[in-house]
């Protein structure tokens, strides 16, 4: 087996010496190149040479969820062929890993390798659905390119968050969950439109959702973790269906409480549930739009300001070992 490591030298939770161990290992069992990631992109288009080569047979990726964002965008660049695609697995880098954890893989980036090996050895592999994000048709957005993300995507408040969080990180901050909790509260407390939102969702056939102030569109469930804790929006997300939405129509402080308290007690068995929240299950396809521009983030990402996305559920879209 020819394989290609992507590795992320600034992935939070890997030291140097650890990339090290890690590589020796994996290169004990197949036919290793490993690259080192030097520019925001690079792990998508290296990705992408692989796809178009046709002689790797396997692409890991040794980072966070951005690192496994590009390299899945850089697979898929030609769009799903999961037969002729080389398989992709992930050794988790980086401070939250939704995507591998939702895999079942160990957090550890040594007992995750450790794991893919194993499944390596014994042939286990699944076919996943993944998400894909395009600038809707006939909007101001529709020359944007489509994107896909692996886990989760979102319009509004929660990429307002991201986008805090990414301006920290810009400024040497390190990427911890008490720095997202801290944004999560100044993100409230400078949202213009906690009363009414912008946000409508449209879908074939069904009536329209309007006046969203959150719109979080999962792909797998959970939808991240706090430390330890995993957090649930749709519980009923998975890789084997379509696009799950969770919206809310308030971010009064008391439905913050509410939703708050909810999200951080849910379970695989429920999640946030109220007057002002709608939970949408197994989407094929749907339409986020705003009246104004609102920041958009896929996979932890932020992706600047849309008004219009167009969201679909592609099922079986790439081989993962597990």
């Amino acid at each position: 087996m020819r394989a290609l490591l992507v590795v992320n030298p600034a992935a939070t939770t890997t030291s140097a010496r650890t990339r090290d161990v890690l590589i020796h290992a994996l290169a004990s069992e197949m036919k290793l190149d490993a690259v080192t990631t030097e520019y925001r992109g690079h792990a998508r288009d290296l990705a992408r040479q692989a796809a178009q080569g046709r002689d790797v047979d396997l692409v890991v990726a040794l980072g966070g969820d951005g690192t496994v964002n590009e390299v899945v965008n850089g697979l898929l660049h030609r769009g799903p062929d999961p037969e002729h695609l080389p398989r992709l697995a992930v050794v988790p880098g980086g401070s939250t890993n939704v995507f591998a954890r939702a895999l079942g893989l160990p957090n550890d980036a040594v007992e995750a390798t450790g794991a893919l090996l194993d499944a390596l050895r014994a042939g286990s592999e699944r076919t996943v659905g993944l998400g894909l994000a395009s600038g809707t048709p006939g909007s101001a957005d529709a020359a944007v390119p489509a994107r896909w993300f692996t886990f989760n995507a979102g319009l509004g408040f929660d990429a307002g968050v991201v986008g805090r969080v990414e301006q920290h990180r810009e400024r040497g901050k390190k990427s911890t969950h008490a720095l997202y909790v801290r944004q999560v509260v100044r993100q409230f407390l400078g949202e213009p439109s906690k009363r009414r939102g912008s946000v409508t969702l449209t879908r074939p056939g069904e009536e329209d959702v309007t006046d969203l102030v959150v719109a979080i569109v999962s792909n797998t469930s959970p939808w991240t973790y706090l430390g330890n804790r995993p957090l649930y929006t749709s519980p009923k997300a998975s890789f084997d269906t379509g696009l799950d939405v969770l919206g809310l129509s308030r971010l009064s402080t008391a439905a913050v409480a509410r939703y708050g308290t909810q999200l951080l007690t849910s379970s695989p068995e429920r999640g946030p549930q109220g007057r002002h929240a709608v939970s949408l299950h197994d989407l094929s396809t749907f339409t986020l739009q705003s009246k104004v521009p609102l920041p958009l983030q896929m996979d932890g990402d932020h992706l600047g300001l849309r008004t219009s996305v167009t969201f679909t559920g592609v099922r079986r879209a790439l081989r993962v070992i597990v």
